[in-house]
């Protein structure tokens, strides 16, 4: 197994193996105006990663295709796109190819999962971006 991230004061290493989080002591990093993540894993090797992601209402996620698959359980607000609303509670599944744009008119937050990455359509750019 890759190394697993993140690295800081906020992970415990048990003997098992097992890593536990202080997911308040995490940094929170802006990726798009508007909104931001706490990064909770991260494994280069097999191409996952989850995170925490806090929006702003009225933020917005630009368009982009998934290269791999994305789960997002709406924990706070709401996420919509052309095709459908997820309100708090609720759950989305993203398969692979899928192509969209992702507007909180509400504001939300959202523990997102990645089984690969999404690739903007504006500038190429990859997120989760794998490469350190």
């Amino acid at each position: 197994m890759s190394d697993v991230i993140p690295k800081s004061a906020a992970v415990r290493l048990a003997l098992s193996g097992s890593s536990y989080i202080d997911v308040a002591a995490l940094p929170w990093i802006e990726t798009v105006p508007g909104l931001r993540m706490k990064l909770l894993y991260k494994d280069a090797e097999t191409r996952e990663a989850m995170m925490l992601v806090e929006a702003a209402p009225g933020s917005s996620i630009p368009e982009h295709v998934h290269g791999g698959v994305e789960w997002a359980l709406v924990l706070e607000g709401t996420m919509e796109d052309d095709e459908g609303v997820v309100t708090a509670g609720n759950f989305v599944y993203r398969p692979a190819g899928s192509r969209h744009s992702v507007r909180m008119p509400n504001g939300a937050k959202y523990v997102g999962f990645f089984h690969g990455s999404a690739r903007m359509t504006s500038n190429g750019q990859l997120f989760p971006s794998y490469e350190d």
